[in-house]
């Protein structure tokens, strides 16, 4: 796909965010899902190599949530993908649904992986990394994790261990939107230079703008240098595309109503 084809792909996915959103009637985690769309659209629209009718084929691309409650940018790119049905998708938050609020592990659905506790996507992206690197498979492991995830002790372990074992199959994709659940993350835990943290644990860095689609398939694509792990700091907008809700950290958890719903539809009918 092209650019313009991701860009419809992302502009779709924010809509039935914002859809089941307010059909679910229940407070969801929209910032942090919002801010990750056109990286996961790019990841889904571009890159990833996965067969929607068999979403078990084992050379597939594996893509892990380890910042679970960006679930529904997940779920929405699953639909957009076709790996998931609308019917499917429209269960989200209902009694007996496979789709809650954060990613429990159901392969048919093309979700790798439960998440819920922050911290530990990544070190199951290097278990699987290394287990593929044994067999000899040319499959790759992308995992998202939040820059207010990288709080965790566990993040830096497992940081440690993917440069030790040369993990050229694995990368990192933070999707840094500045905010975390208690407020700006550089008066929560202030990390300095982000890109230098991660360099210094030997990892292969890019730095990009987040929401520009051609910077995040050059960056998804780029060869890894060496045998490092990569890591992709995505500087991205919480709440992207709805206005009300950008850089808005009210909206890292919150309801939707039917007219904020209607206000945000326009806007991006407009865009």
């Amino acid at each position: 796909m092209d650019d313009q084809r991701i860009r419809e792909m992302a502009a779709a996915m924010r809509r039935k965010i914002l859809d089941i959103s307010l059909a679910c009637n229940t407070s969801v985690h929209l910032g942090g899902g919002l801010s990750m769309v056109d990286i996961l659209a790019t990841l889904y629209g571009r890159v990833l190599h996965f067969d929607p009718n068999n979403p078990t084929w084992e050379d597939r691309d594996r893509f892990i949530l380890s910042k679970g409650h960006g679930v529904l940018g997940f779920f929405s790119a699953l639909v957009v993908s076709g790996i998931i049905s609308e019917a499917e998708f429209g269960t989200f938050m209902t009694n007996g649904s496979h789709l809650i609020a954060h990613p429990v592990m159901n392969l048919s659905l093309g979700i790798e992986s439960s998440n819920g506790s922050l911290g530990q996507g990544l070190s199951m992206g290097i278990g699987l990394a290394l287990a593929a690197l044994k067999k000899e498979k040319s499959h790759k492991i992308y995992v998202m994790l939040g820059n207010g995830e990288c709080n965790e002790g566990s993040v830096w372990e497992a940081a440690i261990s993917a440069a030790h074992y040369k993990l050229k199959n694995l990368t990192a994709i933070i999707d840094h939107n500045g905010l975390q659940s208690d407020g700006r993350s550089e008066i929560v835990m202030d990390f300095g230079d982000f890109a230098d943290k991660w360099k210094s644990f030997g990892w292969d860095v890019h730095l990009i703008d987040g929401h520009d689609l051609s910077a995040i398939h050059a960056a998804l694509v780029h060869p890894n240098r060496g045998d490092r792990p990569k890591a992709i700091i995505a500087q991205t907008i919480k709440g992207k595309g709805v206005s009300f809700m950008e850089n808005a950290n009210e909206w890292h958890h919150n309801r939707l109503t039917k007219a904020n719903h209607e206000k945000a539809l326009l806007e991006m009918e407009g865009q």
